[in-house]
């Protein structure tokens, strides 16, 4: 199997094809709307979500187009030959209003507005939610990672273990999250991130003796030389043997850069290992740690039990997502022709709000977060004095006199992108900058508070309007 990557046109499920044909022939095509992309709860029963995957939708969506293989394949589909020919010179041309890569985000809140004719906002619709959906679920996961790991650096070894593809949005993804390199050649390659690898156990047992296996990786890697020291006995010859490769390396004037640990108490382990390192005289050496780890065992080896692990490689985890399969975000029309429309529901949560929006974020006297607004796009931020719970009103904030930021910025203008590039490190960057403002109590991982978000007077009139309507 081979893809042709410069035209995507059919990375988009059948129905955005079928509908757009019936938006083609009922005579829609040039009707204007706006489609807002938001997601309806945080994952891993969070406080919060990074904003991820914008520079790689965006890079995409210019090779949103259809080759002649491609139109020759719907023409067996059952599409009509007018559709297919509009088909064939099809590029998007709409604009596009996002909240910038690496931003801290809230549920219900519209984070992307998409404007332009029918059939182009709707034919894209299944690749952004492919590509935000997934990049956010795991820069979120990689960032409750850096919470707990702190100033200890962690590495994406998950290529291996992720969903085919998928592995390179995940490794650029967890860079994002916090992650400092990745184990995936690939993603390095395209995404300019760090890599880092060390050697398997097959590496060891490649050799008559450990002894043996650790002198030739030193001699061949001797700036870069860590050590897998569990392949037979961690305690009694893993470390004992690497002891020696490290006194041999710095009598030649070099260092060991670190030890790995991947099975076994690595509490237990890695303070046994700390303690005969340090009696070598090896202070230096450092202890990187893996095997199935998350959030919640980073943060009971190093807060409860005291592990003297200096770093950790992190694979099936991080680039899955798990616990979560996904992150539920939504793609739903708003707008058409500048009337405002809505998704009504008998569940009251899946209730949409209507128009051409806006976000706004309201920040305290000491500068955090403390609520986000979500206005009508012609309103002006300073003027609206008390945003209100979109489902019971009867629970408002008053937000006059608050510095506030709108955090819509047009990133795509008539199909042309005027997204700024920049590398997943710094856009993790600006993620570690926009969380030194969220209180935390949001970043807690029991029971976090929940973030108020707001909806202008105007725009809960107009969504009771057509309501009542």
């Amino acid at each position: 199997m081979s893809i042709n990557n410069n035209q995507l046109g059919l990375y988009t499920d059948f129905y955005e094809l079928t509908m757009a044909q019936g938006y083609f022939d009922g005579g829609k095509k040039n009707q204007q709307v706006t489609f807002d992309y938001f997601f309806r709860d945080n994952p891993y029963k969070g406080g919060f979500t990074v904003f991820a995957g914008l520079q790689d939708f965006v890079d995409l969506l210019a090779d949103f187009s259809f080759s002649q293989s491609d139109i020759d394949y719907l023409s067996t589909q059952g599409f009509s030959s007018e559709f297919l020919k509009y088909l064939e010179s099809f590029q998007f041309k709409g604009s596009i209003l996002s909240v910038k890569e690496g931003e801290i985000v809230f549920p219900n809140e519209p984070l992307m507005s998409i404007k332009g004719n029918i059939i182009e906002c709707q034919l894209i619709e299944s690749l952004l939610l492919n590509i935000i959906n997934f990049e956010s679920l795991i820069a979120t996961k990689a960032y409750r990672i850096k919470l707990v790991a702190g100033e200890k650096s962690f590495a994406d070894f998950g290529l291996r273990r992720a969903h085919g593809f998928g592995a390179i949005h995940a490794s650029r993804a967890a860079i994002i999250g916090g992650a400092s390199s990745t184990s995936n050649a690939l993603a390095g390659k395209l995404f300019n991130i760090p890599l880092s690898g060390t050697m398997a156990h097959s590496w060891v047992q490649s050799f008559n003796t450990e002894m043996d296996a650790f002198r030739a990786f030193a001699k061949t890697h001797p700036n870069n030389t860590t050590l897998l020291v569990d392949t037979y006995d961690t305690l009694k010859s893993g470390v004992p043997n690497a002891i020696l490769v490290a006194k041999e390396m710095l009598a030649k004037g070099q260092k060991l850069n670190a030890i790995r640990l991947d099975s076994g108490d690595l509490a237990y382990l890695s303070k046994k290992a700390r303690k005969m390192l340090n009696e070598a005289g090896l202070h230096d050496v450092k202890i990187i740690a893996s095997n199935q780890l998350n959030e919640f065992v980073i943060k009971t080896l190093l807060r409860d039990q005291n592990a003297a692990i200096d770093g950790f490689g992190i694979g099936t985890e991080m680039v899955t997502g798990k616990a979560d399969a996904a992150l539920g975000g939504v793609y739903k029309l708003s707008e058409i022709d500048g009337e405002p429309k809505m998704k009504f529901s008998e569940n009251i949560e899946k209730v949409t709000l209507p128009g051409a929006k806006q976000l706004v974020r309201y920040l305290d006297e000491e500068g955090v977060f403390f609520r986000d607004g979500i206005l009508l796009e012609n309103e002006n931020p300073e003027e609206v004095d008390t945003i209100y719970h979109r489902i019971y009103p009867v629970k408002n904030t008053k937000v006059t006199g608050l510095k506030c930021e709108c955090l819509f910025e047009e990133i795509v203008t008539h199909g042309v992108s005027k997204l700024k590039k920049q590398t997943p490190l710094e856009i993790h960057q600006y993620l570690e900058e926009r969380a030194k403002k969220l209180p935390e109590e949001h970043k807690r991982f029991i029971s976090p508070h929940i973030y108020k978000v707001g909806l202008s007077n105007k725009l809960m009139e107009t969504r009771n309007a057509l309501t009542n309507s």
